[in-house]
């Protein structure tokens, strides 16, 4: 399993080593051999760190946690980008890197907060997403107290961070899956979401793959994270993993979300975010694709500034307003994109 971990979404050996030593035990270990990164920069420090938006359950755990950094001089409340790293599910530090896009959010007007969630060692699914509602939740309470604006809140991650936005992005008016975890009394809806390849439909990434997998080492297997997140080999029980697709809960109200995935990714298949964009696309939402044929999986940040990663990008997009569909056209997506994204959608 420690393949699966140190690929699916972990930026950095630093965080790796952490997500490794909190591997739960459990079936055989699982996964492809990822390819070796080096380690991202974290960005500066937060102005506040380790707030629990929820009591820790268990006692140990640190995934009811999260961090805030602010902009400085801000002269009012500020609209908040919620960050939360992927980990396959199996650590409770996705709060961490979010000081990679804070350095890059605070100097155009955005707060960060980074969010933890428990792993899947520590709850069952929809516990993560009932944590990710609670964090939402406890921004918009304490808003006044550290000037933030509770009417915009955006959220954004990658892998099973980018399934968490995207979960959280489709699910605002889902008063079955808010759970009663921290405070209560307040939307837990978001008014923009960024997701970096998403996992959504977790039975068919195995068809998917870019090559067959064997035995343990398929997402069916009953080791994989999936099977994991939700109690079971995930064949065996459907029923529970559809609960957890992003895009069974697409509808009408929901709001603007950008997803980015790479043609190359070996462990969450390019059409998985491919199909929540069209999901988005049939129910005529905003909603904005951007394909990169070279990427793989992880290095969410290369596939703002890597030319590399980069080369041959397209990007396609869906209007609500009429149903205006944009075709696929060459695209290089850099910073910028995701800034404009969230400025039309939090700050128009």
């Amino acid at each position: 399993m420690a393949r699966w971990i140190v690929s699916l979404g972990v930026a950095g050996a630093a965080i790796a080593s952490t997500v490794l030593a909190q591997v739960p035990p459990g079936p055989p270990r699982s996964g492809p051999v990822p390819e070796p990164r080096p380690a991202v920069p974290q960005g500066p420090s937060p102005t506040h760190a380790d707030l629990d938006y929820a009591p820790p359950d268990p006692p140990t755990s640190d995934g009811h946690k999260l961090d805030l950094y602010l902009p400085a001089g801000a002269s009012g409340p500020v609209p908040v980008v919620i960050w939360t790293s992927g980990s396959a599910w199996m650590a409770d530090t996705g709060k961490r890197g979010a000081g990679r896009l804070a350095e890059r959010l605070n100097p155009a007007g955005y707060a960060v907060a980074g969010v933890s969630i428990r792993s899947s060692s520590q709850v069952r699914f929809p516990g993560q997403l009932h944590d990710i509602k609670a964090a939402i939740r406890w921004l918009r309470a304490n808003a006044a107290a550290y000037g933030l604006d509770p009417d915009h809140i955006g959220i954004m991650g990658d892998s099973s961070g980018g399934w968490t936005a995207a979960m959280a992005a489709v699910t605002g008016d889902a008063a079955e899956l808010e759970g009663s975890v921290g405070t209560t009394g307040f939307s837990s809806a978001v008014q923009a979401a960024v997701a970096f390849y998403p996992p959504t439909d977790f039975l068919t990434m195995d068809a998917w793959a870019l090559q067959r997998c064997e035995g343990p080492r398929c997402h069916d297997a009953e080791g994989s994270p999936e099977s994991r997140l939700v109690g079971c080999a995930i064949q065996t029980c459907p029923e529970k993993v559809v609960a957890a697709d992003p895009a069974r809960y697409v509808s009408p109200g929901d709001l603007p979300i950008m997803i980015l995935h790479g043609d190359s990714d070996a462990l969450v298949p390019h059409n998985q975010g491919e199909r929540l964009y069209m999901a988005l696309n049939k129910a005529c939402r905003d909603a904005v694709f951007i394909s990169l044929p070279e990427a793989p999986h992880g290095n969410w940040v290369g596939f703002l500034t890597d030319d590399a990663l980069r080369e041959a990008a397209t990007v396609r997009s869906t209007t609500a307003a009429g149903c205006k569909v944009t075709n696929p056209t060459p695209y290089t997506p850099t910073w910028k994109t995701v800034i404009d994204f969230l400025d039309k959608h939090m700050k128009g």
